[in-house]
C-alpha cells in the first residue's frame, strides 16, 4: 500500500485514543495542476494529477449521537453531536470534516442514525499548493458514506467537499482540487471540463514524473489580486458576447483568433488578463492530442508557454517562480515547467525525467540560492491512484 507508514501510525493512534480499532479507513491524495491555469471559473479545461502523498481517515460508529474527531498530527480532539454540527471558530481544521459530514446528509446531519469517532493523518506538505484540504474532505466523505451505507458517485462527492469548503471553511474554491483527488489514476492526468463538470483520465505512460518546487515566496495581496483577475475575465466575456456573432457566456467561448481581432475594444489590462485563460484552454486541448501520440517533450513546451502567459499576460507569477522556471529551462531532462495553482507565490510544477531528479533538484537549488539566499523544497511526484477505501 502507498504511504503504508502513515496508515500504520494512524491505526495505532486511533486505538490509543478510542480504545478500539477503526471499522473503516479511507485514503485521498493531494493534487498538482499541470496545465490550464485560472480556467475553472471561465468554464474551461484543466489538466491535473492526483499525487503520491495524501490523507487517511479512520472511523468507527458510536452508539448514540456523539461525535469525536482527532487530528492525528497534533493530537487535538474536537467533540460535538450530530445535532450540533456547525462551522467552528476554534480548532478550525475540523471544518473540512464537519462540513463534509453536514453536506453528505444534505445539511441535516441530525438525521444520521448514530454518531462516529474519527481521526485523520496525512503526509501532504502544507503550504505547497498541493491541496491537503480537498484530500481531507474526500477521504472523510468516502469513509462516512461507507459508514452510513450511502452510495455517492465521484462527481457528487467532489461537490460535497467543495460545498464544505465554501460554507464551513470559508474558501470559495472551484471544483478542481476535489475532482482531481477523486478521479486520479496511476500514470495519468485528469482532464477536467468545467462547463459540464465532466472528468476523464489521460495516460502519460510509466516513465514520467513531476517535480514540485516550492518557493519561499510569501503570497502577497492574493485575495485582491485573485478577485481583480476574475473580474477582468468576466468583464472581457461580457464584451466578447456583445461583439461576436455567437453565444458567449464565459471566456471558454472565445478563440485566440477572436481575441486578436477584437481585443482593441478592451482596456489594455483587461485584454491581457483575458488572453491567459483563452490560451490555456487551447493548450489543454492541444496537450491531450500530444499525449495521445506520446509526445512528452511537445507537451512540456506547452507548460513553458503557459508560464510565459502567466508571467506576461495574467501577471500572477513572481520573481521566485520565474527564477525556478528559468533554471529548469537550462536542463534537457526537464521537459516543461510552470507555476502551479493561483500563483503570486507557492510552487512550480516541472515535467521531468525521473532518472535525473537529483541533478535537477541540485541545479535549481543552486540557482535559486544564489539569487534569494535560501533554498526551495524539491519533491518528486508520480501521478497516482485517486481516493479509495483501504
Amino acid at each position: 500500500m502507498q504511504n503504508q507508514e502513515v496508515y500504520d501510525e494512524l491505526v495505532a493512534k486511533f486505538e490509543k485514543v478510542y480504545g478500539e480499532k477503526p471499522t473503516i479507513v479511507s485514503y485521498a491524495p493531494g493534487r498538482i495542476e499541470v496545465l490550464g491555469n485560472h480556467t475553472d471559473y471561465n468554464e474551461g479545461y484543466v489538466f491535473s494529477a492526483a499525487i503520491d502523498k495524501g490523507t487517511f481517515f479512520a472511523v468507527a460508529p458510536t452508539a448514540d449521537d456523539s461525535c469525536a474527531l482527532t487530528a492525528g498530527d497534533f493530537m487535538e480532539t474536537a467533540t460535538f453531536t450530530t445535532k450540533t454540527v456547525a462551522p467552528a471558530k476554534e480548532m478550525t481544521w475540523q471544518n473540512y470534516v464537519t462540513g463534509t459530514f453536514n453536506w453528505l446528509f444534505e445539511g441535516k446531519p441530525e438525521t444520521a442514525p448514530h454518531g462516529w469517532k474519527g481521526m485523520f493523518l496525512g503526509n501532504i506538505p502544507l503550504g505547497a499548493g498541493l491541496s491537503s484540504s480537498a484530500a481531507l474532505e474526500m477521504c472523510t466523505g468516502l469513509a462516512l458514506a461507507k459508514l452510513y451505507g450511502k452510495d455517492v458517485d465521484k462527481t457528487t462527492m467532489a461537490k460535497i467537499g467543495q460545498k464544505a469548503e465554501h460554507t464551513f471553511a470559508g474558501c470559495p474554491c472551484g471544483l478542481l482540487d476535489q475532482a482531481s483527488s477523486m478521479y486520479g489514476a496511476e500514470g495519468s492526468l485528469v482532464k477536467s471540463d468545467f462547463r459540464t463538470n465532466s472528468f476523464e483520465t489521460v495516460s502519460m505512460g510509466p516513465t514520467v514524473a513531476f517535480m514540485m518546487v516550492k518557493s519561499n515566496a510569501k503570497h502577497a495581496l492574493v485575495d485582491g489580486a485573485y478577485a481583480s483577475r476574475r473580474q477582468a475575465c468576466e468583464d472581457a466575456a461580457k464584451y466578447f458576447a456583445s461583439v461576436l456573432r455567437k453565444p458567449v457566456t464565459h471566456l471558454r467561448d472565445v478563440t485566440m483568433a477572436e481575441w486578436v481581432l477584437y481585443r482593441g475594444g478592451l482596456s489594455e489590462t483587461t485584454a491581457k488578463r483575458a488572453v491567459h485563460p483563452i490560451g490555456e484552454d487551447e493548450r489543454v486541448v492541444q496537450g491531450a492530442e500530444l499525449l495521445a501520440k506520446g509526445d512528452l517533450k511537445a507537451f512540456g513546451a506547452l507548460m513553458y508557454d503557459s508560464h510565459e502567459s502567466s508571467r506576461n499576460w495574467f501577471e500572477n507569477s513572481c520573481e521566485e517562480l520565474d527564477a525556478i522556471v528559468d533554471a529548469a529551462k537550462a536542463l534537457p531532462e526537464v521537459y516543461g515547467a510552470r507555476l502551479s495553482g493561483g500563483g503570486f507565490g507557492g510552487s512550480c510544477c516541472l515535467l521531468v525525467d525521473p532518472a535525473a531528479a537529483d541533478k535537477i533538484a541540485a541545479h535549481i537549488t543552486k540557482e535559486y540560492k544564489a539569487k534569494f539566499g535560501d533554498e526551495p523544497v524539491c519533491s518528486v511526484i508520480k501521478p497516482s491512484q485517486g481516493a479509495h477505501l483501504v
